[in-house]
């Protein structure tokens, strides 16, 4: 007969109940998981294509509508061996396709593209694989929305490199 439960002994330590741990297992039902939201034919799924061409990389980078969600991310420096290629038209090309077969798995048949350049003080041109990565996207056989440029445009900017005389050439 016992004065106290073993509980109060040992208040720190845990005893096993044998019945519980001979549960009986079930076996997992299989499931098919489809990716992508839920859609009728012939309705569009969007996403947005964020494509950052500076002078030494394009980046092409596709998140759904918020913008909080990272769907997929290539740039041309995955595509090419050479770091000279990395911003080439051929690279961001072959950036495009990719993503773009990636976004047909995930369901996503149209875009809105938002494009940039490196932008504040520096080059507000966008680099030379922009043009060949919204090209390669169309081809590919997506829809594009709208088109926005939304490079970084300084309101008053932070001294530029050069200095006081300029970049002399």
């Amino acid at each position: 007969l016992y004065l106290f439960s073993p509980s109060e002994l040992c208040p720190n330590y845990v005893f096993l109940n044998h019945s519980e741990s001979r549960r009986k297992t079930r076996e997992p039902k299989e499931e098919t998981v489809t990716l992508g939201p839920a859609v009728r034919d012939g309705e569009q799924v969007f996403g947005v294509v964020h494509i950052f061409a500076s002078f030494n990389d394009t980046f092409i980078h596709v998140t759904d509508l918020s913008g909080r969600e990272t769907l997929v991310r290539i740039t041309g420096g995955m595509k090419v061996k050479a770091d000279r290629d990395e911003s080439s038209p051929y690279a961001a090309m072959l950036a495009a396709q990719d993503v773009a077969q990636r976004c047909k798995e995930l369901g996503i048949t149209a875009m809105h593209v938002k494009l940039r350049a490196t932008g504040g003080n520096k080059t507000k041109t966008p680099g030379p694989g922009a043009q060949s990565a919204l090209r390669a996207l169309a081809r590919s056989g997506m829809k594009i929305g709208r088109i926005e440029d939304v490079t970084p445009v300084p309101t008053d900017s932070t001294r530029r490199k050069g200095g006081r005389r300029g970049r002399r050439l």
